[in-house]
């Protein structure tokens, strides 16, 4: 690995930095977990690798050969996608809350960035988000590589690379402590430096005289690259990709069956003398034209049942681990007939469980941003869920005469969070409208 105090040793010499640079780059595309990520992004995308480069082959006179001729359709589920998007819209659907206004005045895209680094983080095991005067900037794992240092691991500089393909020039930005560098690398040529190193925080002055020119900055107190780690800092593909590639493989194999005939076969008599290749040359007259020369002999079509029953009960399995491996929420619990809020709760207690150990992670993030921005806060959150509106009311409405107005109306389930505050300005006007409205009654001396 790669390391900060790595870094530092190459001091000014710009090609020895530049070699280290790629070096890095080079390694990190080689480690398990890149290859995961690249993976990852594919099973969101509803592109299963696996399934799509799944190929069917038999075995004639020559060898082994692909089949082109039996049905080969890939299926793949969406599952994946399905739980990473729960698990993000669960808990951050309605955003950040804080008790100052100053954090969304001062970066403006919190929830946005939030929304985007949570998912990254759980393809790829770990996401990065850079402060970047008033908003976050994403950098996935898969265009960014952290140098670490030795001594205690926390990330003190790192590198942005991105390349539209091998034809085209690389782009790199080297960031560090006390500003950042870029570099392009054209085709055919050597790096070169296409912006010289700049603090973060620029200072800009307009006049009619000079326009607008930069004439001083400032760097952050700290580097300003926060990781935002997913649970145990590993892709959620992790451990659950072959679950779904069995999932995938049994619902395809099951629509290949259904295409090629309830797995029909044929029984010609008096054919001896033909050939491997002349069963291939009658099957593919069977797929394209459907008429097959009998001469003298007889031909008959056999039919195996699809054992639709194990296959159904199959996916079914594999469903219920998929559901169980993930700490989803399954809605099909709930979905029948009225059910209580006890039930409810029983229902996403695998989902809170794992929104739980997340939510530590993105709230170890917001504080690092939340430093960088000199602004003293925590995050809160209300989580996105199915709700028995009414039980949950009365339950709230209960305990009116112990809480204040705001709690109550956070714990309201049909109030999102951005609601409440509006709602508690409206009354105080309505309150301060009534007290105006009554009339002074002057209780004299006593």
């Amino acid at each position: 690995m790669i390391t900060y105090q790595d870094l530092l040793a190459t001091g000014e010499d710009l090609n020895e930095k530049l070699a280290l640079i790629q070096r890095a780059i080079k390694e990190h595309k080689s480690t398990d977990q890149y290859k995961t990520a690249l993976d990852a992004d594919l099973y969101y995308a509803h592109l299963n690798p696996t399934i799509m480069r799944y190929e069917k082959y038999i075995q004639d006179m020559v060898g082994k050969v692909r089949d082109t001729v039996s049905a080969n359709h890939k299926i793949a589920c969406r599952y994946y996608f399905f739980f990473i998007t729960q698990l993000v819209q669960y808990l951050l659907s309605n955003g950040a809350t804080f008790d100052s206004d100053e954090v969304k005045n001062k970066i403006t895209n919190m929830d946005e960035a939030l929304s985007k680094l949570a998912t990254l983080a759980q393809n790829h095991g770990v996401a990065y988000g850079f402060y970047n005067l008033d908003h976050i900037d994403v950098f996935a794992f898969t265009e960014f590589v952290p140098f670490f240092d030795e001594e205690n691991g926390s990330i003190r500089a790192g590198v942005r690379f991105w390349q539209l393909d091998e034809k085209k020039p690389l782009r790199i930005t080297l960031y560090e402590e006390d500003g950042y560098t870029e570099y392009i690398k054209r085709s055919g040529e050597e790096f070169t430096e296409l912006q010289p190193k700049r603090a973060y925080k620029l200072m800009i002055r307009t006049s009619e005289a000079s326009g607008t020119e930069i004439y001083d900055g400032e760097n952050y107190e700290s580097f300003p690259i926060v990781p935002l780690y997913n649970i145990n800092k590993q892709s959620e593909l992790v451990g659950n990709k072959a679950t779904i590639d069995a999932y995938d493989l049994v619902a395809s194999k099951m629509t290949n069956n259904i295409s090629e005939g309830d797995l029909i076969y044929w029984l010609i008599h008096n054919a001896n003398g033909m050939t491997p290749d002349d069963d291939q040359k009658f099957l593919e007259m069977i797929h394209t034209v459907h008429i097959a020369h009998a001469d003298e002999g007889q031909i008959e079509a056999k039919t195996i049942e699809i054992p639709h029953e194990a296959t159904d009960a199959a996916l079914d399995r594999l469903k219920k681990q998929l559901f169980d491996d993930f700490m989803a929420f399954d809605a099909t619990q709930i979905a029948a007939g009225s059910v209580t809020a006890t039930q409810i709760n029983a229902a996403y207690q695998q989902l809170d469980n794992k929104a739980d150990m997340f939510e530590y992670q993105i709230i170890e993030f917001v504080k690092g941003i939340l430093e960088l921005a000199g602004i003293d806060d925590y995050p809160k959150f209300k989580r996105n869920r199915i709700a028995n509106s009414t039980e949950e009311a009365q339950t709230i409405m209960m305990c009116a005469n112990i809480l204040d107005q705001q709690t109550l109306l956070e714990h309201l389930p049909f109030l999102t969070v951005d609601e409440v505050p509006e709602i508690m300005e409206r009354m105080q006007i309505e309150e301060m409208k009534r007290i105006a409205s009554e009339p002074f009654v002057d209780g004299g001396d006593e």
